[in-house]
């Protein structure tokens, strides 16, 4: 006879890592997430570069655009957090497909409307010169967090071990849609 409980544990085993192998396996499709940008209005070299100010390594893109542009969510996802957040000044994060956290930083405002449940293209801001984009050209710094480490992804590079989590968004949006 099992002891009490196995069963239950169990079956919550089971449909947390049900829940792990979906949200791993859905399709990112991301598009850009400024609206009627394009590849060329960031430096495909910027990411992972050094020296980049306080964060020394800068861990995303900057994607340039005139300021109070539409920002829109890359990909579906949960809206996990909408706010002022250090340096990044007014960000929105979203997790979205493959457990990845989508980040967007430096909005002059973000929409107060931004549902738990977001849509790939729903509005979620503006571009800005928010926390330390202050004094510099508008635009949206997107970056891209794995929730669960890629170890193929470390180097002995500066901050390298920081690279297990954070994923290129020039590359998820590599065949992206404006």
């Amino acid at each position: 006879m099992k002891p009490p409980g196995v069963s239950r544990l169990k079956a919550a085993l089971v449909v947390v890592v049900t829940a792990i192998v979906a949200g791993a396996l859905l399709p990112e499709a991301a598009v850009i997430p400024v609206r009627g940008a394009t590849a060329r209005d960031w430096n495909p070299k910027s990411f992972w570069f050094e020296p980049w100010g306080v964060s020394g390594v800068h861990k995303g893109i900057d994607i340039f655009a005139r300021e109070g542009r539409a920002v829109q969510s890359a990909v579906p996802g949960v809206l996990l957090y909408q706010g002022p957040l250090g340096i990044g000044g007014n960000v929105v994060a979203v997790l979205g497909p493959k457990w990845r956290v989508h980040y967007y930083a430096h909005l002059n405002e973000t929409q107060v409307d931004v549902p738990l449940f977001v849509a790939r293209g729903a509005s979620l801001g503006e571009v800005g010169t928010s926390g330390n984009a202050r004094g510099k050209p508008p635009h949206l710094h997107y970056a891209i967090i794995s929730v669960f480490p890629l170890p193929w992804r470390f180097s002995g590079a500066t901050q390298g071990w920081k690279r297990l989590f954070f994923v290129d968004p020039g590359e998820v949006l590599g065949g992206a849609q404006t």
